[in-house]
């Protein structure tokens, strides 16, 4: 019992730590492709910290399970370089005995993954792209961003403004041109705001201001100033509708409507709380290290699993997608693959006459300790 409440929290640390880093890279890779699609009027300003809110909970279930293969692998890791390993094989005890802590450990992190991918992951796709269609049906206006040309949804109308003030319903110093019948109009204002009738149309009343109009390549322009010039915004009704990606359907809702895209979207849900169970089994094994090399090789050598398990599991996805492979067909092959190798390097370790077992390190060692003692002439 002593042995199991100091593996969990040297687990319980090392995970909060490889969390950490992970989570501050991924907020911080976030945050810029986000703040990037912002400055370009792709996404509301006002919107970027919901954006990224859910970008993270997207990307929760990975994050959580290369936390926990990283943590145990690091965590077995120290207990060979420290040679701890030599004396837990040395008093009886077998690889296998270290199931237990480390389940108890990564059980909550596996059910936590999956309840992640099955329930909030969807949910979170399901904001942010209502999010994204809700800004994309806001008026022509609001969408602009200052020292930008914005052009309209109707492709007839370009719009620049230097300034916005009052949440996007004035802005300074505004451009607008216009092509309507190959009749080219530019209106240039101090200011604008936009207003509303009483049907519920969308106006842009420009303030002191200059209109030219007329058809590109002849000399024909019209010219005239104003005090005040209205003109209507081509606008849509901001309701979320069209297709709604398989990513952003719940789990029910993969499930009863079916199809190629339905169901490989269902496979990546299913297979995120297995690949974390698998993972944090393999960490144990593979956590062997000889005392007297250095660690570092471990962990490249499990990125490149934790990635290859990955690209796998996608096209494993694309696959059923494209309608290559059957949905029950597809789910499980990798996954029996991987254990069936836990279980290989399970077996591997635990041999005792293997030279890197601990057995046979503690072994060597007593003997090249026995062969010092001895005189010169008896070696």
């Amino acid at each position: 019992m002593i042995f199991h409440r100091a593996l969990h929290r040297e687990l319980a640390a090392a995970a909060g730590a490889t969390f950490t880093v992970l989570f501050t890279v991924l907020v911080t890779w976030t945050l810029i492709s986000i703040l990037g699609k912002a400055a370009g009027g792709k996404v509301a300003s006002g919107d970027v910290l919901a954006l990224i809110a859910f970008a993270m909970l997207n990307y929760l279930p990975t994050i959580l399970t290369l936390t926990s293969f990283i943590s145990v692998l690091m965590v077995v890791t120290r207990s060979y370089r420290d040679s701890e390993m030599v004396v837990w094989f040395a008093s009886g005890l077998s690889l296998a005995r270290w199931l237990r802590p480390v389940l108890t450990f990564g059980l909550p992190l596996v059910v936590l993954t999956g309840v992640l991918s099955l329930y909030v992951t969807p949910w979170a796709k399901m904001k942010s792209t209502e999010f994204v269609q809700r800004f994309e049906k806001r008026e022509d206006l609001k969408k602009v961003s200052p020292g930008q040309f914005k052009e309209s949804s109707s492709s007839n109308r370009v719009f620049f403004v230097e300034g916005v003030s009052g949440e996007a319903t004035v802005v300074q110093n505004v451009f607008v041109n216009t092509v309507e019948n190959n009749v080219n109009t530019v209106v240039v204002a101090k200011e604008g705001v936009i207003e509303a009738d009483k049907d519920g149309g969308q106006f842009l009343v420009l303030k002191k201001g200059r209109r030219y109009q007329g058809t590109p390549g002849q000399a024909d322009f019209q010219s005239m100033e104003f005090e005040r010039y209205s003109m209507r915004v081509s606008t849509q009704d901001p309701v979320i509708g069209g297709d709604v990606p398989a990513a952003a359907l719940s789990t029910r809702a993969l499930i009863e409507q079916g199809g190629q895209g339905n169901m490989a979207e269902l496979l990546s849900r299913i297979g995120a709380p297995i690949t974390c169970l698998l993972l944090l089994l393999l960490a144990i094994p593979m956590g062997f290290v000889n005392p007297r090399a250095g660690s570092a090789a471990n962990l490249i050598v499990a990125m490149l699993i934790f990635f290859t398990y990955l690209n796998l599991g996608k096209m494993a996805e694309a696959s059923v997608r494209r309608g290559r492979s059957d949905f029950a067909l597809a789910w499980w092959p990798l996954h029996v693959a991987v254990l069936v190798w836990v279980l290989a390097m399970f077996a591997w370790r635990l041999n005792v006459n293997h030279r890197y077992h601990p057995k046979a390190m503690l072994a060597a060692f007593k003997r090249r300790r026995h062969q010092a003692a001895l005189p010169a002439g008896a070696k």
